[in-house]
């Protein structure tokens, strides 16, 4: 089961990563939805949930403190997006970083190890290790989900099954469906 979920972790970590690949500075740093949301954003968040659940969590906090962490920025989300100081390899470096002290803990540990959460509330701080993963499996399959629809935004490069359609089919699917949605916009 441990395997297993790290495989997923490994390879969603990937995804991650590759949204980046090919666009400028700029691109990865844009919010294109309501909420910021953006790709080198996105990778900065997932350095601090590697850190804290796969690490801090059972004893293993990384060797350096985070700056957004060090200075409490991190509670009014500048850990969602990329400061004008922080480049794109400083983040990923310290995503890589982050995930092989991740795998390390994996490679430790058990999935019934004691873990404690030192950010979530005394009464539901304890855990379990093996819960941890679980909530770091998810969370990084979540945020690539949200990377997914931001490429395809910037560029029109879409998720893992966008080589299913050539653009015809993909723009005959989407006005399928924008004709579908139609037939609710004229009821009420």
């Amino acid at each position: 089961m441990k395997t297993e979920l790290q495989k997923y972790l490994q390879d969603t970590r990937a995804l991650m990563l590759a949204k980046l690949d090919g666009l400028s500075e700029y691109d990865r740093r844009r919010p294109l939805v309501p909420s910021g949301t953006n790709l080198l954003g996105l990778v900065k968040h997932l350095v601090g949930i590697e850190y804290v659940y796969l690490g801090t969590s059972v004893g293993r906090p990384p060797a350096d403190v985070l700056p957004w962490e060090a200075d409490g920025s991190v509670w009014e989300g500048a850990d969602m997006w990329a400061k004008p100081t922080e480049s794109t390899e400083y983040l990923t470096g310290l995503y890589r970083e982050a995930c092989a002290h991740s795998d390390r803990s994996i490679a430790e540990f058990e999935l019934d190890q004691p873990a404690e959460v030192p950010h979530w509330s005394e009464d539901k701080r304890s855990t379990t290790f093996g819960a941890l993963l679980i909530r770091v499996v998810d969370e990084t399959a979540h945020h690539a989900g949200h990377a997914d629809i931001i490429r395809e935004l910037i560029d029109g490069q879409g998720g893992k099954d966008a080589d299913l359609l050539d653009e015809t089919g993909w723009s005959e699917y989407y006005t399928t469906i924008q004709r579908a949605a139609e037939t609710f916009e004229r009821r009420t």
